[in-house]
């Protein structure tokens, strides 16, 4: 801090010193002397922010200290912060003079100890198992004989060699390799792009999607398993829609992954056992069903022969059957010249019947019967006729009554008269009246025109005279 030193102002022992001097001082005190720290103690909360910064606490019995992972240390951590996890963390001592306190730049993570690694997975398993990705219910069944298999695993282990030595030998299969690392900060996220990978493939494409999925890799400390217990690599097994079969470690071995997957393996080889039968047990197994199949078939029509002979004894003898009913036609072929000679005796009867109906004497009568009734019902519609025509006589007389009765002639008896136009129209108003020279003059016994005084006597119009009746009718 000697360059912060000033010469103290007269009657003053201490310098002076501004905000940011004494924070940069200290901050370079601090980074100076812990530039490289190892710090053992057990997560506190944690915050993932937006940016892809970490900041989280380190804590023991009788301290905390605020430590920060930035983004691009934060892929390379081979163990990501969990609250409650024992850890030791690397890094630097810093101070944030903003807000006066010093945290710790953590650039890399390990978990303290087995005990505190396995205190950890259990209580990832809990947490997962409480979401429901392990049950037994979402587990799918592995395909009986896959087309395309999809192997996930380093391509340049014993692994990969063991598996498809196996497939050649039991059943072989069309094999994809997705090529990943099975240990450290790389495997968990290779691992699940890959299995999120072979998902998104098409049926039919180009490349062909796998009907199976095997996830292998061989034994290890559980440090070096590790990656096969991150959650996003659980997460993508548990959401695969393509079967999955996980194959990670010895018999001993046990992942989260296993949970996950729908079946596991004790080894990588039994994965390729579990994921295609052998071929010839297979074989043997259809010629076994080939010759059950045809010794069925055999049985079957031995049987039926059989039970068609037991059937046919039930029957009658065709020749019997036959013989009857030639008997029943030789009997109805000697009875049809009689049946025919008599059906046509009654035909004849019948005729002769007939054209005695029709004979001249009996067509004179029948005339005659019809003649009288023609003229009875003659008789009757004259009658009729008559009747008719004196009621539409009577209504017609009733109907000319009725119009004298209304006619304006009616009207004149009263004392009112009707003054026309030497032309013939009707005035109806005094100042048409005026406007003529010539008035015709109609009364109840004649005519009078003004100007010539002359009165005629036109006769008013009587009713029509009924008609005298005749003897004939009168439709009219």
């Amino acid at each position: 801090m000697s360059d912060l030193l000033d010469q103290p102002e007269p009657g003053q022992n201490a310098p002076e010193f501004s905000v940011s001097e004494i924070s940069g001082a200290v901050k370079r005190m601090i980074e100076g002397e812990f530039s490289h720290v190892r710090i053992r103690g057990e997560i506190g909360r944690v915050n993932r922010y937006a940016s892809g910064h970490i900041y989280y606490d380190l804590k023991d019995e009788g301290a905390v200290l605020n430590a920060v992972t930035w983004k691009g240390q934060a892929s390379k951590l081979s163990v990501q912060p969990e609250e409650g996890m024992e850890v030791i963390a690397v890094g630097k001592l810093t101070s944030f003079p903003k807000q006066s306190k010093y945290q710790m730049n953590v650039m890399e993570l390990r978990v303290a100890g087995a005990g505190a690694l396995m205190a950890m997975l259990e209580k990832r398993k809990k947490a997962l198992a409480a979401e429901g990705l392990f049950d037994q219910a979402n587990k799918k069944p592995i395909p009986y004989l896959p087309e395309v298999i999809g192997v996930i695993t380093s391509p340049s282990g014993a692994v990969i060699r063991d598996i498809l030595h196996r497939l050649r030998d039991r059943f072989p299969r069309k094999v994809l390799i997705w090529p990943v690392a099975v240990q450290g900060a790389r495997c968990a996220p290779e691992v699940t792009r890959a299995i999120d990978g072979f998902n998104v493939m098409t049926a039919g494409g180009a490349i062909p999607r796998p009907d199976l999925i095997i996830v292998a890799r061989g034994g290890g400390s559980i440090e070096d398993l590790w990656g096969f217990n991150e959650e996003a690599v659980v997460r993508a097994a548990a959401a695969s829609d393509i079967p999955l079969i996980s194959a990670v470690g010895h018999e001993t071995d046990t992942t989260l992954i296993d949970y996950a997957s729908d079946i596991r393996a004790p080894t990588p080889t039994a994965a390729a056992e579990l994921a295609v039968p052998v071929r010839s047990e297979l074989a043997v197994w259809l010629a076994g069903m080939e010759e059950r199949r045809l010794r069925a078939l055999s049985n079957g029509i031995v049987q039926r022969q059989q039970r068609l002979r037991d059937l046919s004894r039930a029957l009658p003898n065709p020749a019997d059957v036959l013989a009857l009913k030639s008997q029943h036609l030789d009997m109805f072929s000697n009875r049809l010249p009689r049946a025919l000679h008599a059906m046509t005796q009654g035909k004849r009867v019948q005729l002769v019947e007939r054209t005695a109906a029709l004979r001249p004497q009996s067509l004179q009568q029948a005339i005659l019967q019809k003649r009288a009734l023609l003229s009875h019902i003659s008789s009757g519609l004259a009658a009729a006729s008559k009747r008719q025509v004196e009621r539409w006589r009577d209504q017609l007389n009733g109907l000319e009554r009725l119009r004298q009765t209304l006619g304006y002639e009616a009207t004149l008896e009263r004392g009112y008269a009707v003054v026309r136009t030497d032309a013939g129209a009707v005035l109806a108003t005094a100042k048409a009246a005026k406007a003529e020279t010539v008035l015709d003059i109609q009364f109840k016994d004649g005519f009078v025109k003004t100007g010539t005084a002359q009165t005629s006597k036109k006769p008013v119009s009587k009713p029509r005279q009924k008609p005298k009746a005749t003897d004939q009718g009168d439709l009219f």
